[in-house]
């Protein structure tokens, strides 16, 4: 088998105890499933294709061991007849469609093309074709990475089956150099200067890889496989792209402002606060703290302890480019899941910081040794420790993601302290507050507020009762004191005219 005997034949040890510690892996899950049971998702990306070279030796190996233990020595046949998914996207790039089509058809690899989202596709498949292992091209730091082993149940809410991923700990240099040891075909965009290909919409050639061309003519780019670090693999993808140089204060400069106001998002951890067993008093403290150097909170979340829902959280509130603070799930415990879900939302894997372990075994000793160990994961490549004298263990920060370890006010107080004294969080204008009560119904004003509202876009204006039968208390807010004043005149002389 060609595969097999290109990388035996190799000088790279270390790609050799790769692909070997690869190749058991599948041959486990051969040994464990009926070959009908199994399946292979297939994309056209460079990991994906992989795992299919991968499944071939690993297959041609297993059924060479059943033919010698059955005393069977007939030539083996070439098919491939692991069942391969492919999940069609009318955002795919041509090209990546085109290799997956060639590449079945040359090893004469059978598709089952679905048109679905992955879920959906897949709970269909299931219905009709019974699965209990699916194959993946999954190594640590992908998204998806966080929590898996090689062998994994299916998360929950998704059709039940195996997922098995054979090369959990290649990094992008072993992919590489399996594929250039083998001498197999790979999609023709990793040669145009792709390192990591999503859909025509979030993807890019990787900057790092750009090519001065002194004619002045198209942009030129090195191949994939030329890019030195391989925690840089995704800098190509254009909606998650991160460079330090881009942040200013924990946010994009640019687009973090929204009418001139920096905005931040708050997301706690914690099944009790779901469960109404204890009442949230951080999350309006924090509101005020930030209120109070001039930022807006655009969004509070409580979720449940889970990696998936915290990390489907952050990442969206990422996207959208607020300074994200996340407080609860950080600790030892089984339910603290905060930092495993941040380094999936941002796409990185979890790497040892002795830094981190240092601090934890001086609060900690040494009988806390293994809870230390699993504390001190940190996401890889955007981690930054705030260190302050008054915190007993720093503060992380993974770009523009504040994970925040208070349980009580004092401590988030203590907290706060810490990240104002190391500048993080930029003193922008202070908001102006204005109030005016009335015993007006709310249909009374309703109307004349809305005009006002359309007079004084740039003022905040809410309404709120303390109690059924109490007054109603109008605020105004805003950053210009004079347009404040202005709006609250407005609003003086329609209620006294209602």
């Amino acid at each position: 088998m060609e595969i097999n005997k290109a990388i035996q034949g190799s000088n790279d040890l270390r790609m050799k105890t790769k692909y070997n510690n690869a190749i058991n892996v599948i041959q486990r899950a051969l040994a464990l499933y009926p070959i009908e049971e199994v399946a292979f998702s297939f994309n056209g990306g460079k990991d994906s294709t992989v795992l299919l070279h991968l499944l071939r030796a690993g297959y041609y190996l297993h059924s060479m061991n059943c033919q010698q233990s059955n005393g069977d020595v007939s030539n083996h046949t070439s098919a491939f007849p692991i069942r391969t998914i492919y999940f069609e996207s009318p955002s795919a790039f041509p090209e990546i469609n085109s290799f997956t089509y060639e590449t079945a058809s040359y090893y004469g690899v059978q598709l089952d093309i679905i048109r679905q989202d992955f879920k959906s596709g897949l709970e269909a498949l299931l219905k009709t074709k019974p699965t209990r292992a699916i194959f993946l091209g999954v190594r640590f730091g992908d998204p998806t990475a966080v929590g898996q082993e090689q062998f994994s149940p299916s998360s929950p809410g998704w059709p039940p089956f195996m997922r098995v991923n054979p090369f959990l700990d290649w990094s992008y240099r072993d992919v590489w150099a399996f594929l250039l040891t083998c001498k197999v075909q790979y999609c023709s965009l990793y040669d145009q200067g792709y390192t990591s290909i999503g859909s025509v919409n979030d993807t890019t050639p990787n900057a790092l890889l750009s090519v001065n061309d002194s004619t002045g003519g198209k942009e030129k780019f090195k191949p994939a496989y030329m890019l030195t670090d391989g925690r840089l693999e995704r800098a190509g993808r254009a909606k998650k792209s991160f460079h330090p140089n881009d942040v200013s204060n924990g946010l994009k400069s640019v687009e973090s402002r929204r009418n001139g106001v920096l905005t931040a998002s708050i997301v706690y951890v914690g099944d009790e606060f779901l469960s109404g067993f204890v009442e949230d008093k951080l999350g309006p403290f924090l509101c005020k703290k930030l209120r109070s150097i001039g930022w807006t909170v655009s969004h509070i979340a409580i979720v449940q302890s889970d990696i998936d829902s915290v990390s489907d959280e952050v990442e969206k509130r990422k996207s959208i480019n607020d300074l994200v603070f996340v407080y609860g799930g950080v600790g030892p415990l089984h339910s603290d899941v905060s930092i495993a879900a941040v380094a999936k939302a941002l796409r990185v894997r979890l790497v040892p910081n002795e830094a981190f372990k240092e601090q934890l075994l001086h609060l900690y000793g040494e009988k806390g040794t293994g809870e230390v160990n699993e504390m001190a994961r940190l996401p890889e490549g955007i981690t930054q420790l705030i260190q302050h004298e008054k915190l007993h263990v720093p503060l992380i920060k993974c770009e523009n993601v504040i994970m925040l370890t208070a349980t009580n006010v004092d401590e988030l107080e203590q907290q706060w302290g810490s990240l104002r004294s190391s500048k993080l969080l930029q003193l922008t204008e202070p908001f102006v507050t204005k109030h005016v009560t009335t015993s007006l119904s709310d249909v009374e004003v309703a109307q004349p507020l809305s005009k006002i509202c359309i007079e004084f876009p740039d003022i905040y204006i809410g309404c709120y009762r303390e109690s059924r039968s109490g007054p109603l208390t109008i605020t105004l807010e805003g950053k210009d004191e004079k347009m404040v004043e202005a709006a609250m005149d407005a609003v003086s002389r329609t209620l006294s005219s209602c």
